[in-house]
């Protein structure tokens, strides 16, 4: 299914009726060759269920769905159309959050979220709350999106802002074809400007990491190895460096389920998910330490939860609300998609966990 045409099914439902639908396609799980496991009956097979948060240490802030791409992944279903945006008073609201939490990161995310309007008056604010890492997941083409943002490499830099990139291959070909024509381009090119002002260098403070999704209903191989042929192929070819490979595991929900439907992978999919349950992944899987906070407050067990509705099982649903003790204390919201999370080595947006 192409990219215009996921979109315009997209536009066709509601974000609420569209979540819903795919969640209900999610928690049916039968299929010609049988029942799907349930993900609590596998989790409750090694006294994990329900499933209960550590300690919190990465708080993860989506600063809104508008971006200058359009993924054929993407799971928060971002692109140019999209007008949701977090507004400065919420952006205060998560403020004070920040100078209070136990949590020692903070992850901003979109879209694009350099593309909010307020998105360097809330780097400014956060970076002096004392976060020990500070991150912005960049796409890299925003910095070559339009010359308002030539600048972010100086800026991150200003901050000691720690860039977390998208980059699905070391070649064109295959780049551009999950991300757009002309991405992989640009992204060469911002990558270049980043290790230009000390970012990815081996011995730099200034940290830059990469993100592998697989751009087909397929997992992802061993992020070591693949850390080694990136960091080979981009340092010959290009005169890049980075630090880390995050090897990240597609997860059926939003744009990447409608592809997976419409293409007839989604069984095979699901049950390649299955078989690849690996229940040590279970006990690092990013909801247990990590807080996600959608563009309008509303706070998530993680940001894939987040686009399938499904809010935290706590009073306390609204970051304007926020109490760290009571919400240590609720329950995670699971459902068949986890089983993305727990596959193979386990998949997190740190990458691997287990």
């Amino acid at each position: 299914m192409t990219k215009l045409k996921l979109q315009s099914l997209h536009k066709r439902e509601s974000e609420l009726a569209y979540a819903e639908r795919q969640l209900e396609i999610l928690s049916n799980g039968i299929f010609k060759s049988g029942e799907l496991p349930k993900f609590k009956d596998k989790i409750a097979e090694i006294g994990q269920s329900p499933l209960k948060p550590k300690k919190l240490e990465i708080l993860q802030i989506n600063l809104g769905y508008m971006c200058n791409q359009v993924c054929s992944h993407c799971h928060v279903d971002a692109g140019p159309d999209r007008k949701e945006i977090m507004t400065r008073e919420t952006m205060k609201q998560c403020l004070e959050v920040i100078k209070n939490t136990g949590a020692h990161t903070l992850d901003l995310t979109g879209g694009a979220p350099e593309m909010n309007p307020d998105f360097r008056w809330f780097v400014e604010e956060a970076s002096k709350a004392g976060i020990e890492d500070f991150i912005v997941r960049s796409n890299l083409t925003i910095i070559r999106a339009n010359k308002k943002y030539h600048d972010l490499p100086e800026f991150f830099k200003k901050h000691n802002v720690h860039v977390v990139s998208s980059m699905p291959h070391w070649t064109k070909g295959k780049t551009d074809k999950q991300r757009g024509d002309g991405v992989f381009d640009k992204s060469i090119k911002a990558l270049q400007e980043l290790n230009a002002v000390g970012y990815g260098l081996p011995d730099s403070r200034l940290r830059l990491d990469l993100v592998y999704n697989p751009s087909g209903a397929f997992l992802p191989g061993d992020q070591t190895s693949m850390e080694k042929d990136f960091k080979k192929a981009l340092q010959e070819d290009f005169g890049i460096r980075f630090h880390n490979l995050f090897a990240i595991t597609n997860l059926p929900i939003s744009r990447f389920l409608d592809y997976l439907i419409a293409s007839e992978n989604y069984e095979d999919y699901m049950y390649s998910l299955v078989e690849a349950y690996n229940p040590t992944a279970v006990e690092n899987v990013m909801c247990r330490n990590t807080l996600s906070i959608s563009w309008d407050g509303w706070l998530y067990d993680c940001d894939f939860n987040q686009m399938l509705g499904l809010k935290v099982d706590s009073k306390i649903k609204h970051i304007k609300e926020y109490n760290e003790d009571l919400l240590n204390n609720r329950n995670i919201i699971i459902s068949q998609h986890c089983y993305g999370c727990t596959a193979g080595a386990g998949s997190s947006c740190q990458g691997s966990v287990a």
